[in-house]
């Protein structure tokens, strides 16, 4: 690194500290003002600015004095969205709470009851993880819905729903998928099943009913002699409820196949077990 380049990065990081050593002493100062007013004046404008982290700090140390005030709503309020605007979801949740519990007949009580809810979307995490804030999102969207039928976010609300009922429907196939790639193939059978009893409106609904038939041909195929006959049997079950559920399916073709050896395994492993030995 030449001389000039290490002069430029040391400016850059001695002129950081100094700002933000300027800017934690300017907050400390402004924490220790006893005028309440002007503090609750500072944090709005931080509010204004999207400075949300210092805010935060204001409001929090005025809400005191401000308990018993008519200002204090407004001050709660934008305390709330501060942590939300910090992505500090499930604080601000919690607030969001609060403040309903607090304000119950707030012109603001909707907008606050939807935001609560939107929390937890906003904690739903990818679909491989666990989906409990998924979940506990769609019923507070329901509830949003019933509460508030006439409001204008039931239209965001339910598309939430759907989006966290997605999420949930690959989470199910993953899982059912990830039985089928271990070589467990009753167990994936059962999970596809499943997967297709619990959304059967899905766009994907012939492919999960094509993974049940795959899965228990694979599983048939790998059964002791007695148990084969059997279990072809229900793989050609299978194939003939794919086709008069799906009929115009592009898994047809496929599906026809395994129809087609299940049959075909049926009648030689028929044929062998009726042989008289010599």
């Amino acid at each position: 690194m030449s001389i000039l380049l290490r002069f430029s990065v040391l400016l850059v990081v001695s002129l950081s500290f100094v700002l933000l050593t300027g800017c934690g002493k300017s907050m400390s100062k402004l924490l220790k003002n006893p005028d309440a007013s002007y503090k609750l004046r500072r944090a709005e404008q931080f509010f204004v600015k999207k400075e949300f982290i210092k805010a935060q700090q204001v409001y929090e140390d005025i809400m005191p004095f401000f308990k018993t005030s008519k200002e204090f709503e407004d001050i709660y309020y934008k305390y709330a969205y501060c942590a939300y605007n910090l992505s500090d979801f499930m604080n601000a949740e919690n607030l969001f709470k609060s403040y309903l519990e607090i304000f119950p007949t707030s012109a603001r009580a909707e907008e606050i009851d939807y935001m609560r809810a939107y929390c937890y979307y906003k904690q739903s995490p990818k679909a491989q993880l666990d989906q409990t804030n998924t979940v506990r999102a769609m019923g507070m969207m329901q509830t949003f819905i019933n509460t508030h039928p006439g409001s204008p976010r039931n239209k965001e609300a339910t598309e939430i729903i759907d989006i966290c009922r997605a999420k949930l429907e690959t989470k199910d196939f993953l899982s059912a998928q990830l039985y089928y790639e271990l070589g467990q193939f009753r167990a994936a059978g059962v999970a596809f099943t499943s997967l297709l009893n619990v959304y059967p409106e899905s766009y994907r609904a012939d492919e999960y009913k094509l993974m049940v038939i795959k899965s228990y041909f694979r599983f048939a195929e790998m059964s002791i002699e007695e148990k084969k006959v059997e279990r072809f049997e229900q793989v050609v079950t299978e194939c003939f409820e794919f086709t008069d559920r799906y009929p115009e399916s592009k898994w047809k073709k496929e599906v026809d196949n395994f129809l087609n050896q299940s049959q075909n395994n049926i009648k030689i492993l028929t044929n062998e077990q009726t042989k008289t030995p010599a």
